[in-house]
């Protein structure tokens, strides 16, 4: 078990969904929290409204640059870092014959280098103080691929297979290893979602809160748990039909028609509300 006390956590994507209830959850639970976004302005929104000892700053997780200035400044201004959550990421809908080649590359370059190099970055310092916890908010598309988001499922694959790699490369360090799969959560990524055609999919089932993943991220690096599933009864069937084409096939059949209704329901609601 990890110690209870206090930490400093450094949360990347933190200007909305997961990220900033994640980053309120964490100070909430007597932790520093550091918010890193592109979207500057949006972090600092959100560390307004959370106060305490919550900043912000801007982060292109894009950029090995900038992952070096953020992390010197980070242990200048706070004597170190306990805890990196890799959240950022980004989407691009349709169906891979229609999304053009410059996003997909843009989809795993956000969402799989991305986290790669924050975690490359943090590792030697973690390393060097004796102590860190490298945390990975994934995707249940990290085991399933997924119609409509080709590219990010694969990016998701990528980054699962990578973090656990690299946890088991550094499985003598001191340094802690944690990642997350959520399902389809109400975030503004899912908002995106709902406006093709070509997600139905992501429906099918009922999305969770952003507060409810970010309560199980923030027990799982706690808890040092290796891997962990929101909602946790749906990891044994992701794991399951991940490995196993066939019952895959039959699934997406299934689960698309009954996710277009309630894609069709969920836009017939939005505009109800709109009118």
């Amino acid at each position: 078990m990890s110690s209870s006390k206090a930490k400093t956590y450094l949360i990347t994507g933190g200007a909305s969904g997961i990220g900033a209830a994640l980053s309120r959850l964490a100070t909430e639970a007597g932790h520093k929290v550091i918010i890193a976004d592109i979207n500057l302005a949006g972090a600092e929104k959100v560390a307004a409204s959370i106060g305490g000892s919550t900043t912000a700053l801007g982060l292109d997780i894009c950029s090995e640059e900038q992952w070096d200035t953020v992390l010197e400044g980070v242990w200048r201004e706070h004597g170190g870092l306990d805890v990196l959550v890799n959240n950022a990421a980004i989407v691009h809908t349709g169906y891979a014959r229609d999304v053009p080649m410059e996003k997909h590359i843009h989809t795993m370059e956000t969402n799989f280098f991305g986290p790669m190099k924050g975690m490359l970055a943090a590792l030697p310092r973690f390393k060097a103080q004796g102590h860190g916890h490298l945390a990975t908010v994934c995707s249940m598309t990290g085991l399933l691929p997924f119609p409509g988001i080709a590219s990010y499922a694969a990016a998701k694959h990528a980054l699962r297979a990578f973090h656990l790699a690299l946890a088991l490369e550094e499985r003598h360090t001191p340094v802690k290893f944690t990642i997350v799969h959520p399902t389809s959560t109400e975030t503004p990524m899912l908002e995106k979602e709902a406006e093709d055609d070509a997600m139905a999919l992501s429906f099918a089932g009922t999305p969770v809160t952003p507060e409810f993943v970010a309560q199980i991220v923030l027990d799982s690096i706690h808890n040092e748990v290796i891997e962990a599933f929101a909602p946790p009864e749906r990891g044994a069937v992701v794991k399951e039909l991940g490995i196993n084409p066939e019952s895959l096939w039959e699934m997406m059949d299934r689960n698309a028609v009954v996710g277009a209704e309630k894609l069709k329901a969920r836009r017939a609601a939005k505009a109800g509300l709109e009118s």
